[in-house]
């Protein structure tokens, strides 16, 4: 199993960027074909004070070429754009492979 790892750093306006991800973004990316489970989890704190991030968000799917044809599909090139319009300024992605014990 593989995830895509989204980082969402603290947006300018939280409110109107939880608006936007909520009601647009979430229901965009959960039409991605091939897509598991989705989990957003909100930042609380962190180890060494104010945590830099407001949301954290993981998307798994069976494995890269899973993920990749989802990407490449309508609905992840959707969810992508859709994304970059509103977010780009605080995004940073990246890919992980889960493995177990």
């Amino acid at each position: 199993m593989v995830k895509l790892i989204a980082l969402y750093q603290n947006p300018e306006d939280p409110a109107e960027f939880d608006r936007q991800y909520f009601e647009t973004h979430v229901p965009l990316a959960m039409k991605m074909p091939g897509l598991v489970r989705c989990e957003v989890a909100r930042v609380t704190g962190a180890p060494g004070g104010e945590p830099p991030y407001h949301l954290v968000a993981e998307l798994y799917f069976h494995d890269m070429a899973a993920l990749n044809a989802a990407m490449a599909s309508p609905e992840g090139k959707a969810a992508a754009k859709n994304l970059m319009g509103f977010a780009a300024k605080v995004v940073a992605m990246c890919f992980a492979e889960i493995r177990q014990g």
